[in-house]
């Protein structure tokens, strides 16, 4: 009883904190309040991606909190939060950047600064709290050198190469639209003009170049892509799943796009304590080094040092040199959702029947 006791006054306690920013002497408080809740339930953070399943068996050997996970994309983890409301099933998502605003937007966010706060890039973070980076991904290229004998190291080796090059649904998939971004940040564009893509694009369907497939590993591993424009994570990630020595992954070196995925913590979650431990977990250096197991590069790089062996599963930091974040985010917004009728209209119209 006096256990009970002692932790509903710690939930009091934390739940009554200002924007919930750590100090070291709250950490205690919020260790006692999770350990009480005993478990976190999340959404879109699966064991098989960014290596989550370390995550979650660190969370339970070291705090005790048994997880499950139910995995969907960002726009549907807002939408649950949104549905459930007070009877919500999920305590903390995963979602891509652009869906952080939204997360505000919507009312479905709460905040929670975790210690590591200061070393999280402005540009990664909501000023309140209500969501950061906890690791990004950039555009890269993934090779079969199987089927294409001249790797290209850039948009303007894809434009000139004689192979099929394979994007994905930009009208749905994340990865995808922001291929397109990537694209046009090389070849001139920004947030607000992605003409430049889509016209290069546009010409790779005229010469028959532009892949239909989804460049997802089953596709890859059955040799039916050439070359994907996907995630760096992902590109290695499968890379070293099918065959290290077949496939290259590449960062084009005249310009790509960096962005990310945030912890969203339900505004409704059952159990916000250890949510928040979580999150104060994910950007720990322990829980950072997992998600760089799992390829994702880690939001605070800079301030770690990687074991060999996992530095080596990711590429060198030279290739990041004409990779940047999105500044516009609002012009970005505004122009995704454009994107679909924007791709039919000047890429799709163009494809070889």
């Amino acid at each position: 009883m006096k256990a009970f006791i002692a932790s509903v006054v710690a939930s009091a306690v934390l739940l009554a904190l200002p924007a919930a920013q750590a100090a070291d002497n709250d950490l205690a408080a919020l260790e006692k309040a999770a350990r009480a809740e005993g478990q976190v339930n999340s959404v879109g953070m699966p064991d098989s991606w960014a290596n989550w399943k370390d995550t979650w068996s660190g969370l339970n050997s070291k705090y005790g909190l048994k997880h499950s996970d139910t995995d969907m994309s960002s726009a549907q983890e807002l939408a649950k939060f949104a549905a459930e409301k007070e009877n919500a099933s999920a305590d903390i998502g995963d979602v891509g950047a652009a869906f952080g605003p939204i997360a505000v937007a919507k009312g479905v966010a709460q905040p929670y600064k975790p210690t590591h706060w200061e070393q999280i890039p402005s540009w990664a973070k909501d000023q309140d709290g209500n969501w950061m980076l906890a690791y990004t991904g950039t555009i890269a290229f993934l090779v079969d050198k199987q089927q294409v004998k001249d790797v290209p190291h850039s948009w303007a080796d894809l434009k000139k190469g004689k192979y099929v090059v394979t994007i994905g649904d930009v009208g749905t998939a994340a990865q995808a639209a922001n291929g397109v971004l990537a694209a046009s940040y090389a070849l001139g564009g920004d947030e607000k003009n992605v003409k430049p893509a889509l016209s290069f694009f546009g010409d790779l369907a005229k010469e028959g170049r532009l892949g239909v497939t989804d460049p997802v590993i089953a596709n890859i591993e059955k040799g039916e892509i050439q070359v994907a424009v996907v995630w760096d994570f992902n590109g290695l990630n499968y890379r070293d799943q099918i065959d290290k020595n077949r496939y290259e992954v590449v960062i084009p070196s005249d310009g790509s796009v960096t962005s990310g995925y945030s912890t969203i913590i339900n505004k409704y979650a059952k159990h916000p304590n250890a949510a928040k431990l979580a999150r104060e977990y994910i950007l720990s250096d322990e829980g950072q080094i997992n998600l760089a197991k799992g390829y994702a590069r880690p939001i605070r790089a800079e301030h770690l040092t990687l074991p060999a062996d996992v530095q080596a599963k990711l590429l060198p930091q030279s290739e990041y040199k004409n990779a940047r974040p999105i500044k516009d985010q609002a012009a970005w917004d505004k122009t995704s959702k454009m994107l679909p009728r924007l791709w039919q209209e000047n890429v799709i119209i163009n494809m070889k029947q």
